[in-house]
């Protein structure tokens, strides 16, 4: 398993990158929104990756980020989403809104994506906000955190449920939540939650 290449930017696309490294180049396919944040060709970059293997192809996806990479594997554990949507969801969907139409059960938000129907979108809405809650309901690990667990329906609730949504244990995404300011927007939140995680 490829975790992340670092690596001169040999050519990008909307939504493909080659980046070098070793003397070899790695093609990626990535969400625009990733091609966009890239530097020129020529530059270093670091690609978080995850290798699809098939009975007849071998291919790489790059992301910008980790949350992005997270996301990604969240969203083609859904059943009917393959690489194709989930990048088309990441082309005009960062993980935090991702987590936050999952959440709140908003499957309008990944019709937007070129390619997801309404049906589609849904069933991602649905899968997706099982997780979160099974997330929550197992091991969520708030009481021996010695974080108390912010009310249900709540903007910190929410931001929690999108971080597990992300990936995130229950317990650190409390943590992180509780040292942010709760008055401020659930995506606000959630973005402040994240730089602290990342810390980690």
């Amino acid at each position: 398993m490829i975790y992340c290449l670092t690596g001169k930017v040999v050519k990008k696309t909307l939504d493909t990158v080659v980046i070098s490294c070793g003397g070899v180049g790695y093609l990626a396919q990535v969400p625009t929104t990733t091609a966009g944040s890239l530097p020129a060709p020529g530059e270093e970059a670091t690609l978080y990756t995850v290798m699809n293997v098939t009975e007849n192809d071998v291919a790489l996806y790059g992301f910008s980020s980790e949350e992005q990479q997270s996301c990604f594997k969240m969203l083609t554990s859904v059943t009917g989403v393959g690489p194709k949507a989930a990048l088309a969801v990441l082309s005009v969907m960062t993980p935090e809104k991702v987590a936050l139409a999952a959440s709140s059960g908003d499957h309008k938000a990944f019709t937007k994506a070129s390619g997801v129907g309404p049906k589609l979108a849904q069933r991602i809405a649905l899968e997706l906000k099982d997780k979160v809650g099974k997330g929550l309901a197992m091991g969520t690990g708030f009481a021996d955190a010695g974080e108390q667990a912010p009310a249900a329906g709540s903007a910190p609730s929410q931001a929690v449920a999108a971080l597990v949504a992300l990936g995130y244990n229950a317990s650190d995404a409390a943590r992180a939540v509780s040292r942010v300011d709760d008055t401020l927007p659930v995506q606000d939140i959630i973005k402040i939650a994240l730089r602290g995680l990342s810390k980690l």
